[in-house]
Protein backbone atom coordinates (compact mmCIF):
# COMPACT_ATOMS: atom_id res chain seq x y z
CA UNK A 1 0.00 0.00 0.00
CA UNK A 2 1.23 3.82 -0.19
CA UNK A 3 1.17 6.06 2.06
CA UNK A 4 -0.83 7.32 4.33
CA UNK A 5 -1.94 11.04 5.20
CA UNK A 6 -1.36 11.34 8.67
CA UNK A 7 -5.14 11.91 10.72
CA UNK A 8 -3.48 14.90 12.68
CA UNK A 9 -4.01 16.39 9.55
CA UNK A 10 -7.35 16.30 9.57
CA UNK A 11 -7.34 17.05 13.16
CA UNK A 12 -6.00 20.06 12.21
CA UNK A 13 -8.23 21.57 9.88
CA UNK A 14 -11.11 20.69 11.85
CA UNK A 15 -9.54 22.18 15.15
CA UNK A 16 -9.74 19.43 17.02
CA UNK A 17 -5.82 19.32 17.36
CA UNK A 18 -5.82 22.64 18.94
CA UNK A 19 -8.92 21.70 21.37
CA UNK A 20 -6.76 18.53 22.63
CA UNK A 21 -3.47 20.86 23.17
CA UNK A 22 -5.65 22.89 25.42
CA UNK A 23 -7.22 19.89 27.38
CA UNK A 24 -3.31 18.56 27.73
CA UNK A 25 -1.97 21.89 28.99
CA UNK A 26 -4.68 22.66 31.42
CA UNK A 27 -4.01 19.18 32.67
CA UNK A 28 -0.77 19.99 33.74
CA UNK A 29 -2.13 22.42 36.68
CA UNK A 30 -2.69 19.87 38.82
CA UNK A 31 -0.46 17.21 36.97
CA UNK A 32 -1.90 13.53 36.16
CA UNK A 33 -0.60 13.46 32.59
CA UNK A 34 1.31 10.28 33.34
CA UNK A 35 0.23 7.59 36.03
CA UNK A 36 2.10 8.97 39.03
CA UNK A 37 -0.76 11.44 39.16
CA UNK A 38 1.35 13.87 40.80
CA UNK A 39 -0.72 16.96 41.18
CA UNK A 40 2.15 19.47 40.91
CA UNK A 41 1.47 22.48 39.21
CA UNK A 42 3.76 22.29 36.20
CA UNK A 43 2.27 25.69 34.52
CA UNK A 44 3.80 27.57 37.46
CA UNK A 45 7.37 25.53 37.68
CA UNK A 46 6.32 22.79 40.31
CA UNK A 47 8.24 19.43 39.83
CA UNK A 48 7.00 15.95 40.30
CA UNK A 49 8.30 13.02 39.63
CA UNK A 50 9.31 13.26 36.37
CA UNK A 51 11.53 16.58 37.51
CA UNK A 52 9.98 18.36 34.31
CA UNK A 53 8.03 21.62 34.25
CA UNK A 54 5.75 22.84 31.74
CA UNK A 55 8.43 23.42 28.93
CA UNK A 56 9.17 20.37 26.44
CA UNK A 57 13.01 18.77 27.61
CA UNK A 58 14.88 17.50 24.48
CA UNK A 59 18.01 15.72 24.81
CA UNK A 60 19.25 14.53 21.04
CA UNK A 61 17.67 14.84 17.76
CA UNK A 62 18.99 12.85 15.25
CA UNK A 63 18.33 10.13 12.23
CA UNK A 64 18.35 6.81 13.92
CA UNK A 65 19.36 3.79 11.42
CA UNK A 66 19.41 1.51 14.72
CA UNK A 67 15.35 1.24 15.54
CA UNK A 68 13.59 -1.56 13.84
CA UNK A 69 13.38 -1.94 9.76
CA UNK A 70 10.57 -0.92 9.93
CA UNK A 71 10.70 2.83 11.57
CA UNK A 72 14.21 3.32 10.29
CA UNK A 73 13.83 2.09 6.48
CA UNK A 74 16.75 3.44 4.50
CA UNK A 75 17.02 7.26 5.48
CA UNK A 76 16.25 7.10 9.12
CA UNK A 77 13.63 7.44 11.89
CA UNK A 78 13.95 11.28 12.76
CA UNK A 79 14.31 10.53 16.79
CA UNK A 80 13.79 13.46 19.59
CA UNK A 81 14.89 11.77 22.83
CA UNK A 82 13.36 13.93 25.14
CA UNK A 83 14.84 13.92 28.65
CA UNK A 84 13.60 12.42 32.49
CA UNK A 85 11.65 9.85 32.59
CA UNK A 86 8.37 8.54 34.51
CA UNK A 87 10.35 5.94 35.72
CA UNK A 88 13.66 4.71 37.59
CA UNK A 89 14.73 1.43 35.84
CA UNK A 90 18.63 1.17 37.68
CA UNK A 91 19.77 -0.36 33.94
CA UNK A 92 18.34 2.46 31.93
CA UNK A 93 20.91 2.31 28.69
CA UNK A 94 19.52 6.25 28.12
CA UNK A 95 20.71 7.22 31.89
CA UNK A 96 22.72 10.29 30.99
CA UNK A 97 19.54 11.91 29.97
CA UNK A 98 16.84 9.95 32.07
CA UNK A 99 18.28 10.63 35.47
CA UNK A 100 20.36 13.48 35.39
CA UNK A 101 17.90 16.06 36.38
CA UNK A 102 20.02 18.93 36.88
CA UNK A 103 21.92 18.84 33.72
CA UNK A 104 19.05 18.06 31.59
CA UNK A 105 17.13 21.64 32.39
CA UNK A 106 19.63 23.10 29.91
CA UNK A 107 18.06 21.18 27.31
CA UNK A 108 14.37 23.46 27.89
CA UNK A 109 13.21 24.86 24.46
CA UNK A 110 9.57 25.98 23.51
CA UNK A 111 7.16 24.08 21.63
CA UNK A 112 7.97 26.07 18.53
CA UNK A 113 11.39 25.15 18.59
CA UNK A 114 10.37 21.47 18.80
CA UNK A 115 7.86 21.96 16.10
CA UNK A 116 11.08 23.42 14.18
CA UNK A 117 13.26 20.27 14.66
CA UNK A 118 10.86 17.90 13.50
CA UNK A 119 10.85 20.28 10.32
CA UNK A 120 14.64 19.79 10.10
CA UNK A 121 13.78 16.23 11.14
CA UNK A 122 11.53 15.99 7.62
CA UNK A 123 12.54 18.10 5.29
CA UNK A 124 16.63 18.38 5.74
CA UNK A 125 16.83 14.87 6.74
CA UNK A 126 14.71 13.17 5.31
CA UNK A 127 13.25 10.56 7.90
CA UNK A 128 10.66 8.47 6.95
CA UNK A 129 8.67 9.57 10.47
CA UNK A 130 8.65 11.46 14.02
CA UNK A 131 9.83 9.40 16.71
CA UNK A 132 9.42 10.64 20.48
CA UNK A 133 11.52 8.63 22.01
CA UNK A 134 10.38 8.89 26.28
CA UNK A 135 7.36 10.76 25.87
CA UNK A 136 4.90 9.69 28.72
CA UNK A 137 5.65 12.96 30.75
CA UNK A 138 5.54 15.54 28.13
CA UNK A 139 2.39 14.49 25.39
CA UNK A 140 0.88 18.05 26.31
CA UNK A 141 4.24 19.40 25.22
CA UNK A 142 4.42 17.21 22.10
CA UNK A 143 0.27 17.69 21.10
CA UNK A 144 1.57 21.50 21.20
CA UNK A 145 4.45 21.16 19.00
CA UNK A 146 2.55 18.96 16.22
CA UNK A 147 -0.44 21.93 16.39
CA UNK A 148 2.69 24.73 15.52
CA UNK A 149 4.29 22.01 12.65
CA UNK A 150 1.15 21.34 10.96
CA UNK A 151 1.10 25.15 9.01
CA UNK A 152 4.81 24.75 8.26
CA UNK A 153 4.41 21.56 6.71
CA UNK A 154 4.59 18.51 8.83
CA UNK A 155 3.30 15.29 7.39
CA UNK A 156 5.14 12.84 8.53
CA UNK A 157 3.51 9.81 10.72
CA UNK A 158 4.58 10.09 14.65
CA UNK A 159 5.94 7.76 16.42
CA UNK A 160 5.09 7.34 20.60
CA UNK A 161 8.16 5.33 21.85
CA UNK A 162 7.22 4.42 25.12
CA UNK A 163 8.05 2.29 28.45
CA UNK A 164 4.47 1.97 28.46
CA UNK A 165 3.70 3.44 31.57
CA UNK A 166 1.50 5.85 30.41
CA UNK A 167 -2.01 6.91 31.26
CA UNK A 168 -5.48 5.67 29.50
CA UNK A 169 -7.10 9.08 29.83
CA UNK A 170 -3.65 10.71 28.19
CA UNK A 171 -3.02 8.37 25.57
CA UNK A 172 -7.18 8.31 24.14
CA UNK A 173 -6.08 12.50 23.57
CA UNK A 174 -3.61 10.50 21.36
CA UNK A 175 -6.05 8.92 18.79
CA UNK A 176 -5.18 9.92 15.09
CA UNK A 177 -2.35 12.43 15.99
CA UNK A 178 0.27 8.90 16.95
CA UNK A 179 -0.03 6.58 13.68
CA UNK A 180 2.49 4.21 15.03
CA UNK A 181 3.22 3.13 19.11
CA UNK A 182 6.55 1.98 19.64
CA UNK A 183 5.60 0.09 23.18
CA UNK A 184 7.86 -1.57 25.54
CA UNK A 185 6.20 -4.32 27.90
CA UNK A 186 8.98 -4.58 30.39
CA UNK A 187 7.80 -6.54 33.02
CA UNK A 188 5.20 -9.67 33.86
CA UNK A 189 5.73 -8.98 37.88
CA UNK A 190 4.90 -6.14 39.89
CA UNK A 191 7.89 -7.11 41.98
CA UNK A 192 10.30 -6.57 39.76
CA UNK A 193 8.94 -3.53 38.56
CA UNK A 194 9.07 -2.10 41.62
CA UNK A 195 12.64 -3.13 42.55
CA UNK A 196 14.36 -2.18 38.96
CA UNK A 197 11.82 0.70 38.05
CA UNK A 198 10.25 2.02 41.26
CA UNK A 199 7.00 1.72 40.17
CA UNK A 200 4.21 0.20 41.73
CA UNK A 201 1.77 -1.32 39.68
CA UNK A 202 3.56 -1.17 36.19
CA UNK A 203 1.85 -4.78 35.00
CA UNK A 204 -1.68 -3.29 34.70
CA UNK A 205 -0.46 0.01 33.63
CA UNK A 206 1.14 -0.66 30.95
CA UNK A 207 -1.66 -3.90 29.67
CA UNK A 208 -3.99 -1.46 29.91
CA UNK A 209 -1.69 1.19 27.66
CA UNK A 210 -0.74 -1.42 25.58
CA UNK A 211 -4.22 -2.53 24.67
CA UNK A 212 -5.47 1.29 24.05
CA UNK A 213 -2.74 1.85 21.75
CA UNK A 214 -4.19 -1.39 20.09
CA UNK A 215 -7.54 -0.04 20.17
CA UNK A 216 -6.51 3.05 18.30
CA UNK A 217 -3.94 1.68 15.71
CA UNK A 218 -4.20 -1.94 15.08
CA UNK A 219 -1.72 -4.27 13.74
CA UNK A 220 1.39 -2.67 11.88
CA UNK A 221 0.69 -1.72 8.69
CA UNK A 222 3.12 -0.82 6.09
CA UNK A 223 3.73 0.63 2.75
CA UNK A 224 5.40 -0.90 -0.53
CA UNK A 225 8.82 0.00 0.99
CA UNK A 226 8.31 -2.02 3.91
CA UNK A 227 8.03 1.42 5.96
CA UNK A 228 5.36 1.47 9.01
CA UNK A 229 2.55 3.42 8.20
CA UNK A 230 0.38 2.83 11.18
CA UNK A 231 -0.25 0.17 14.05
CA UNK A 232 1.37 -1.12 17.33
CA UNK A 233 4.23 -2.63 17.72
CA UNK A 234 5.82 -4.25 21.27
CA UNK A 235 9.64 -4.63 22.15
CA UNK A 236 10.19 -6.95 24.71
CA UNK A 237 13.71 -6.97 26.22
CA UNK A 238 15.24 -10.13 27.61
CA UNK A 239 16.49 -9.82 31.29
CA UNK A 240 18.53 -11.80 33.27
CA UNK A 241 17.25 -14.42 35.13
CA UNK A 242 13.74 -14.44 33.99
CA UNK A 243 13.01 -11.04 35.11
CA UNK A 244 11.13 -9.67 32.16
CA UNK A 245 8.78 -12.24 33.16
CA UNK A 246 8.58 -13.29 29.07
CA UNK A 247 6.12 -16.32 29.18
CA UNK A 248 3.58 -14.27 30.75
CA UNK A 249 3.77 -11.25 28.55
CA UNK A 250 4.28 -13.07 25.24
CA UNK A 251 1.51 -15.21 25.95
CA UNK A 252 -0.60 -12.23 26.71
CA UNK A 253 0.54 -10.34 23.97
CA UNK A 254 -1.10 -13.11 21.93
CA UNK A 255 -4.16 -14.46 23.67
CA UNK A 256 -5.26 -10.44 24.72
CA UNK A 257 -3.91 -8.41 22.30
CA UNK A 258 -3.51 -9.93 18.35
CA UNK A 259 -2.02 -13.13 17.00
CA UNK A 260 -1.22 -11.42 14.78
CA UNK A 261 0.80 -8.51 16.76
CA UNK A 262 4.12 -7.29 16.16
CA UNK A 263 6.87 -8.26 18.29
CA UNK A 264 10.42 -6.94 18.61
CA UNK A 265 12.57 -8.78 20.69
CA UNK A 266 15.45 -7.45 21.64
CA UNK A 267 18.72 -9.34 23.37
CA UNK A 268 20.97 -5.97 23.61
CA UNK A 269 20.61 -6.19 27.62
CA UNK A 270 23.89 -4.58 29.20
CA UNK A 271 24.03 -4.15 32.94
CA UNK A 272 24.59 -0.39 32.72
CA UNK A 273 24.01 2.33 35.46
CA UNK A 274 23.64 1.02 38.36
CA UNK A 275 22.96 -2.55 37.15
CA UNK A 276 26.83 -3.81 37.50
CA UNK A 277 26.58 -3.74 41.78
CA UNK A 278 22.58 -5.50 41.47
CA UNK A 279 23.75 -9.63 41.37
CA UNK A 280 20.11 -10.67 39.56
CA UNK A 281 21.47 -7.50 36.98
CA UNK A 282 25.00 -7.50 36.57
CA UNK A 283 25.49 -9.92 33.92
CA UNK A 284 24.30 -9.87 30.17
CA UNK A 285 21.84 -12.83 29.40
CA UNK A 286 22.97 -16.54 28.22
CA UNK A 287 22.41 -18.18 25.12
CA UNK A 288 20.06 -20.33 27.83
CA UNK A 289 18.01 -17.39 28.23
CA UNK A 290 18.41 -16.21 24.96
CA UNK A 291 17.20 -19.81 23.70
CA UNK A 292 14.08 -20.07 26.19
CA UNK A 293 12.49 -16.84 24.67
CA UNK A 294 13.30 -17.64 21.02
CA UNK A 295 11.48 -20.94 21.95
CA UNK A 296 8.58 -19.41 23.58
CA UNK A 297 7.91 -17.27 20.10
CA UNK A 298 7.87 -20.35 18.46
CA UNK A 299 5.47 -21.76 20.49
CA UNK A 300 3.26 -19.24 20.60
CA UNK A 301 2.93 -18.47 16.95
CA UNK A 302 4.61 -15.04 16.88
CA UNK A 303 5.08 -14.44 13.14
CA UNK A 304 5.26 -10.73 12.92
CA UNK A 305 8.05 -8.86 14.01
CA UNK A 306 11.98 -9.31 14.63
CA UNK A 307 14.39 -11.07 17.05
CA UNK A 308 17.48 -9.37 17.86
CA UNK A 309 20.89 -11.31 17.74
CA UNK A 310 23.05 -12.08 20.90
CA UNK A 311 26.31 -10.12 20.85
CA UNK A 312 27.84 -6.78 20.84
CA UNK A 313 25.28 -5.67 23.04
CA UNK A 314 27.66 -2.57 24.19
CA UNK A 315 27.70 -1.15 20.57
CA UNK A 316 24.04 -0.58 21.22
CA UNK A 317 24.58 1.96 24.27
CA UNK A 318 24.27 5.55 23.60
CA UNK A 319 26.56 8.13 24.82
CA UNK A 320 24.31 11.24 25.12
CA UNK A 321 27.67 12.95 25.90
CA UNK A 322 28.67 13.17 22.44
CA UNK A 323 28.03 15.60 19.83
CA UNK A 324 25.28 15.06 17.34
CA UNK A 325 24.48 11.20 16.93
CA UNK A 326 24.24 9.57 20.34
CA UNK A 327 24.85 6.18 18.86
CA UNK A 328 28.16 4.77 18.02
CA UNK A 329 26.70 2.06 15.99
CA UNK A 330 23.13 1.37 14.49
CA UNK A 331 22.05 -0.56 17.08
CA UNK A 332 20.18 -2.38 14.41
CA UNK A 333 20.70 -6.46 14.29
CA UNK A 334 17.33 -6.86 13.98
CA UNK A 335 16.41 -9.71 11.48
Amino acid sequence: MGAMEPEYLALYRSGELERRAQVLEARLRSCDICPRECGVNRLEGELGFCRSAHLPIVAAVCAHRGEEPAISGSRGSGTIFFANCNLRCVYCQNHQISQNFKRQKAGEISPHILAERMLYLQDELGCHNINFVSPSHFVSQLVRAVLEAVPMGLHLPLVYNTSSYDSVSTLKELEGIISIYLADLRYASDKWGWKFSRVSNYVARARAAIREMHRQVGDLVVDAEGIAQRGLVVRHLILPNRIAGSRDSLTWLVDEISPTVTVSIMAQYFPTHHAPKIPLLAREITREEYAEVMGLVEELGIENGWVQEMGASESYLPDFARDGHPFESTMGKLR
